[in-house]
């Protein structure tokens, strides 16, 4: 079978490419527009393969998706490809819609024309907004979005519906809780208290920390995903959770414990807008339809992840280099400081 991975570049396309190449007989095309977020570098191990290639475009160009599809004629579509930050979404919400509707729409469209067997299209629990404990959403869980990112991916995930429906195309919906592991940009939660626990920089929370994640291995999420790919039932959503739900000042701690420093580098910032108190999913229905469930217990994962950091200096430094410099500094530098953590 040959797949067409958009977004492979990523972190969690990334790590998708790599469980192909490595653990499947399947042929790889990876769309990817190379962006601040897409790093060749995380495709060292695969870029050699015979059975992988990548070509550099923007899903929202028409021309360049159909004309792709006709001369590769992919069996199958992955979409990860989407602007994934929501603090980015907040300070600049038309790129997160550009990319996450119409270029979804770009290639739901064109893979329909195409006559194309499969489509999965990969989404976030961050479409179900924030939930009361003990409340764990489930696939028919009314979205509730509150970020323009969110909202983007809860349109894009209605407009895949909608191609099921209206023109029975193959399609999928995967959801995911947060994702951490190797390879991550240092802007998400994990890689950047990760990132600046090494150099002893301050580690910026957001209001209290008290902000309830679930916390999913990325190579956990993408066996999830392969088994919707090559199980799933076109038409449905499929949940993907970690099943380890914990608030964020408790995951910071955790860094700094396991990085050796001390817990007064914490510094609670004011809260971005919109901030969701809870996320929590079921994963039920997946498990029970391919027999799927996340390996990776969070202390294991985490350990693994800042160990993968502290021996990849050289990559952190080059990905934090240019363009995330200016948004680190917009995003946290007018933050007013409320406290630092005492130990």
């Amino acid at each position: 079978m040959k797949v067409l991975v958009t977004g492979g570049a990523g972190f969690i396309g990334s790590a998708f490419v790599r469980l192909l190449i490595g653990e499947t007989s399947y042929r790889v095309v990876n769309l990817d527009k190379l962006t601040y977020a897409g790093n060749l570098e995380n495709l060292r191990s695969v870029e050699s393969s015979d059975r992988y290639r990548i070509v550099e475009g923007d899903i929202c160009d028409w021309h360049l998706v159909e004309s792709l599809l006709a001369r590769e004629k992919p069996d199958a579509i992955v979409h990860f490809a989407a602007e994934s930050h929501v603090d980015r979404s907040i300070l600049s919400p038309e790129p997160v819609i550009r990319t996450n509707v119409f270029g979804t729409f770009t290639l739901l469209e064109a893979a329909r024309r195409a006559g194309i067997g499969r489509f999965v299209h990969v989404s976030t629990d961050e479409v179900y907004g924030s939930l009361e404990p003990p409340q764990q959403a489930t696939e028919e869980y009314p979205l509730n979005t509150s970020s323009p990112y969110s909202a983007s991916k809860g349109g894009s995930d209605l407009l895949a519906r909608s191609y099921f429906v209206t023109y029975q195309m193959p399609v999928m919906i995967t959801r995911a809780s947060n994702n951490y592991g190797p390879f991550q940009f240092p802007e998400k939660l994990i890689p950047l208290m990760i990132s600046n626990a090494l150099e002893n920089r301050p580690l910026p929370v957001y209001g209290d920390g008290m902000q309830v994640r679930d916390w999913l291995y990325v190579d956990d999420h993408c066996r999830g995903v392969l088994a919707v790919l090559n199980q799933g039932r076109a038409g449905e959503i499929y949940n993907l959770g970690g099943n380890r739900s914990l608030p964020n000042i408790e995951v910071v701690r955790k860094i700094l414990a396991l990085t050796g420093r001390p817990e007064d580098l914490i510094q609670h910032v004011t809260d971005r807008p919109g901030h969701d108190r809870r996320y929590s999913l079921s994963s039920q229905k997946l498990m029970s339809e391919t027999g799927w469930r996340p390996e990776t217990e969070f202390e294991t994962g985490l350990r693994r992840t800042i160990e993968w950091y502290r021996a990849n200096a050289a990559w952190v430094a080059h990905v934090r280099s240019g363009e995330y410099r200016a948004y680190y500094e917009r995003n946290y530098g007018g933050r007013a400081t409320l406290r630092q953590e005492s130990v």
